[in-house]
């Protein structure tokens, strides 16, 4: 059942892709399956968290919530964030805004 809630994550989830294209973080070509296939969290071994975003969280969290799956119960993706986007050239505020409303809204609910 879908709710103003999972609507609400699913406008984040556009807005951390708007935000990553504006900072020129997304890329239009996935990094080899191999590296994509790590079991190390954020696959920290083998992608820069930007791509992990693009190539992972997005594709899995739009996916649990196309098929109305259960969200998950937390979520803590800004402490990973925040680290994770000092790379990044240009104001990362808006970014770390998007993954902040996410945490809110999986761990309000």
């Amino acid at each position: 059942m879908k709710t103003a809630r999972h609507e609400e994550i699913r406008v984040q989830l556009l807005r951390v892709e708007s935000e990553l294209r504006r900072l020129a973080a997304w890329e239009a070509h996935p990094p080899s399956p191999e590296r994509l296939a790590s079991v190390v969290p954020f696959c920290h071994d083998t992608l820069e968290f930007t791509q992990w975003v693009q190539w992972i969280f997005l594709p899995r969290f739009h996916a649990v919530l196309d098929g109305n799956h259960p969200l998950p119960s937390a979520s803590a993706i800004v402490p990973v964030a925040e680290i994770g986007v000092e790379r990044l050239h240009g104001d990362v505020d808006p970014l770390l805004d998007a993954f902040r409303a996410i945490d809110d809204l999986i761990n309000d609910g």
